[in-house]
């Protein structure tokens, strides 16, 4: 699959037309991003955050901003684009949870971003249930997608803040390794051992969650 973010070679073709003047590429450039920063900021959004904040004004000022700040950017690129646009979401995003929170981050009533995942991302559901498939553990364990989903966002709500983040970077973004890496300020093989150590515990996870779901089952 491909990355939810727009191809780099066009994206770098609208900027060459932002530095010549043009006013239409500064809007396409914009444009062309607005769905890849919805979805990123939809995937990491709890459904507490959702009841209070529309995605849509968070998306809209992440696009104010860049476009404020779009001169610094030309005159010193220091990462491409889509890495630089996604940290302004990212940013904005947990300013979002500061303001509106007042729980605790871990409290009981969060639900992990995954849960308000939609049918755009079950091919990345099924595709990491793929790879983390071992034994017991496949997607033909869960009766049905919604199933699936479930537990997928249950294990990753139990990982550690930067293992869930660099699953949804890799999985659901569909950033490269290189990519992931310069994102989160990591060497490339540091971003890939954290993907590794990431995929082995929501596997553990997952392992952890089947017995609970099989006496469920048996109680029923």
């Amino acid at each position: 699959m491909t990355s939810i973010w727009p191809r780099s070679d066009d994206t770098q073709k609208l900027l060459d037309g932002v530095r010549e003047g043009d006013a239409d590429a500064r809007d396409r450039l914009f444009d062309r991003h607005r769905a890849a920063v919805r979805r990123m900021i939809d995937l990491r959004m709890d459904r507490v955050l959702e009841r209070r904040v529309d995605a849509s004004d968070i998306v809209q000022d992440v696009l104010v901003e860049a476009n404020r700040r779009l001169a610094d950017y030309l005159a010193d690129p220091v990462m491409p684009f889509h890495l630089w646009l996604r940290q302004m979401a990212k940013d904005r995003l947990i300013d979002a949870h500061r303001r509106h929170r007042v729980a605790a981050r871990r409290s009981i009533d969060r639900e992990q971003p995954l849960a308000g995942a939609t049918r755009n991302d079950e091919e990345s559901v099924l595709d990491l249930a793929a790879q983390l498939a071992d034994g017991e553990l496949t997607p033909a364990a869960a009766a049905t997608w919604r199933e699936l989903q479930r537990r997928f966002a249950e294990a990753v709500g139990e990982l550690e803040e930067l293992d869930q983040e660099i699953i949804l970077m890799r999985h659901f973004e569909r950033l490269t390794n290189s990519e992931a890496a310069e994102a989160l300020g990591l060497s490339i093989q540091a971003a890939s051992m954290r993907h590794l150590r990431a995929m082995r515990r929501l596997r553990e996870r997952l392992s952890d969650l089947e017995p609970q779901r099989n006496e469920g089952n048996e109680g029923g």
